[in-house]
């Protein structure tokens, strides 16, 4: 009897215990929960984002980052501007190169018109006194409208004299389906210096002249006067192609 009252007294006590014990291994459980929940997310953040002592900071990764651009930004306009260089040289080149054959391809036309003036004195009639077009060129140049003129006049026969005058070109024009005449210069203002001649031989003459860009030239008349006369001493018609 006496067992069994210290037993019951005691009942109560154990029980306390028994559930104070299953709430310390519960606090337990959920601390070590706890410990490797946070353990694993340290773990997850060194994986990710490395040791803190081994990265730089925020502004030092960027400030290195913008310092590479800034060094490939430079060494692209430095090769740009190599190339650049590099294309103006080769324009430059082939400019030099388009004036030297141009300026060839005009000591040729002369050196043509030479032979043929020279050619075209052995064979004149030293009795038949007059003029002769030798040689007679008219081409577009550079701008729109713009054209240029060459040529060369030959007297003939003894040569006594020199010859003096002045010459004129009538340039006949196609524009909108009409055909119109320029005289240059007028027949008023023929005796300007421009267009006064003076030679014994020969004499070669050149010029430009313009007209409206939508004008198109079919054909160049040269009039050539002898000094005091109103009649041409030579008319002849140089026809463009």
């Amino acid at each position: 009897m006496i067992f069994r009252s210290i037993r019951d007294r005691l009942a109560p006590l154990r029980a306390r215990g028994d559930v104070g014990r299953r709430a310390s291994r519960r606090i337990a459980a959920v601390a070590i929960l706890a410990i490797a929940v946070t353990y694993c997310s340290w773990l997850a953040y060194r994986h990710v984002w490395g040791a803190p002592q081994q990265h730089e900071p925020v502004s030092e990764q960027r400030d290195g980052g913008q310092a590479r651009l800034e060094k490939q930004a430079a060494a692209l306009r430095s090769e740009v501007a190599v190339l650049e260089r590099q294309l103006q040289i080769e324009r430059a080149t082939y400019g030099d190169l388009v004036r030297q054959m141009k300026a060839i391809s005009e000591e040729n036309a002369r050196l043509r018109e030479d032979v043929a003036l020279v050619q075209a004195i052995a064979g004149t009639n030293n009795q038949l006194q007059g003029l002769k077009l030798s040689s007679a060129q008219v081409q577009p140049i550079g701008g729109p409208g713009e054209y240029s003129y060459r040529i060369v006049l030959l007297q003939t026969g003894a040569r006594l004299k020199p010859f003096q005058g002045s010459y004129q070109l009538v340039v006949n024009l196609a524009e909108n389906g009409t055909r119109r005449g320029l005289v240059l210069p007028p027949s008023e203002a023929r005796n300007e210096a421009a267009y006064q001649l003076q030679f014994r031989v020969h004499q070669r003459v050149e010029g430009t002249f313009k007209i409206d860009p939508n004008a198109v030239v079919r054909s160049v008349q040269v009039r050539v006067y002898e000094h005091g006369q109103t009649q041409p001493k030579l008319m002849q018609t140089v026809t463009l192609s």
